[in-house]
């Protein structure tokens, strides 16, 4: 079994996992529009570059996204502010798990400043300018 985070943005998700590909030296394995839908509802010319579904491959991991559509409810897809969760990343080392979260507080808001812990040489929560939650985990030795 494997759980797979599914990340959702309110039209800039495009951009969040551009940032993202090149934060965790991912490769996007697919990216598909709303407007590239075949036979698919009509949708606003200015909806179409909104993204329907992204996939990035972290080494075995995977991260998927996309956009909601504008003024659609919570239960059709619509956009909801994340809450009640984080996407956690375990870290090799504290070098590693600095740079993540440095880049993630950029334009964000940091809930814990990166610091070394009782169970971790390196811990740290923030929630990135994109708007997703991430705690950032350094593994012990």
């Amino acid at each position: 079994m494997q759980f797979t985070p599914y990340l959702n943005f309110d039209g800039n998700c495009a951009d969040a996992f551009a940032f993202y590909k090149d934060l965790f030296k991912g490769t996007v394995v697919h990216q598909s529009t709303f407007g590239e839908i075949p036979d698919g509802p009509p949708i606003a010319p200015e909806h179409r570059d909104r993204i329907m579904h992204i996939s990035l491959n972290v080494g075995q991991q995977t991260l998927m996204g996309s956009d909601s559509m504008p003024d659609a409810d919570v239960c059709s897809g619509g956009y909801a502010k994340p809450q009640g969760l984080w996407v956690s990343i375990g870290m090799e080392s504290v070098e590693e798990g600095r740079r993540v979260f440095d880049a993630l507080a950029q334009g964000g808001q940091s809930s814990m400043p990166f610091q070394e812990t009782f169970w971790s040489p390196g811990f740290g929560m923030v929630i990135d300018r994109f708007g997703t939650p991430w705690m950032v985990n350094v593994t012990p030795p």
